[in-house]
């Protein structure tokens, strides 16, 4: 759900961008600890960075000035938690922007607080929820799958809010609803797919990398 570059009003591009500062620079003080501590956790760091990279690269024309896609940041969720995914998420973003055209500088900041911030905190709450119910591989699929549908309703919600359907609230409210409406089309099945693929994967890893069993608290 990248917005495009130039899209979104300066107003509206630099409150999104003050709004997303302090989280990546949280995230970036638990990336550097997380290296300092583990060396060895940079492998997992850019799989978990590729993954994203990769699987939010594959866009489809949805609303103007954005696309649908999968996010990618379920497997960053799991092994790294949101502060982490905040930084991964920037660094995905910003590539994307200058070697792909894909999402832009000036709106920086929105993407980042949609797909990299918000979304994935929300996911982290529904992996701790279902990790306790289901197990790790239930809790991916479902931080996944809520990350990337919390994703898409923050990207309504900055385009509702630049641009409304009509005068005040109402009319930010209205336009977030049309834009979510649009979104849904592609975005709830992405959000599916992309949460089987996630929690896929984790379960090979468990498999083939006992560290990630440790760094999950997995006993068994």
């Amino acid at each position: 759900m990248h917005i495009a570059e130039g899209f979104l009003p300066p107003v509206w591009a630099a409150v999104w961008t003050v709004f997303a500062i302090p989280f990546v620079a949280y995230g970036t003080y638990r990336v550097a600890k997380y290296v300092r501590r583990s060396p060895e956790r940079m492998a997992m760091l850019a799989l978990a960075g590729a993954f994203m990279f990769v699987l939010s690269a594959l866009k489809l024309p949805s609303v103007t000035g954005s696309t649908s896609h999968p996010t990618g940041t379920g497997i960053a969720i799991v092994l790294f938690g949101p502060g982490v995914t905040a930084v991964l998420s920037t660094i995905v973003l910003v590539y994307q922007a200058l070697l792909l055209a894909h999402g832009g500088i000036t709106t920086l900041g929105a993407n980042v607080a949609s797909m990299g911030i918000i979304g994935p905190i929300v996911g982290y709450l529904g992996y701790r929820v279902a990790r306790q119910q289901s197990g790790v591989v239930t809790g991916t699929f479902v931080a996944t799958v809520l990350a990337d549908w919390t994703t898409y309703l923050v990207t309504s919600a900055q385009l509702g809010a630049a641009f409304p359907a009509g005068e005040g609230i109402g009319g930010m409210i209205g336009a977030t609803g049309n834009f979510a409406a649009i979104f849904a089309v592609t975005q709830l099945p992405i959000g599916i797919v992309e949460g089987v693929i996630a929690a896929a994967m984790i379960k090979q890893l468990l498999v083939v990398k006992p560290a990630v069993k440790s760094k999950l608290g997995v006993t068994t």
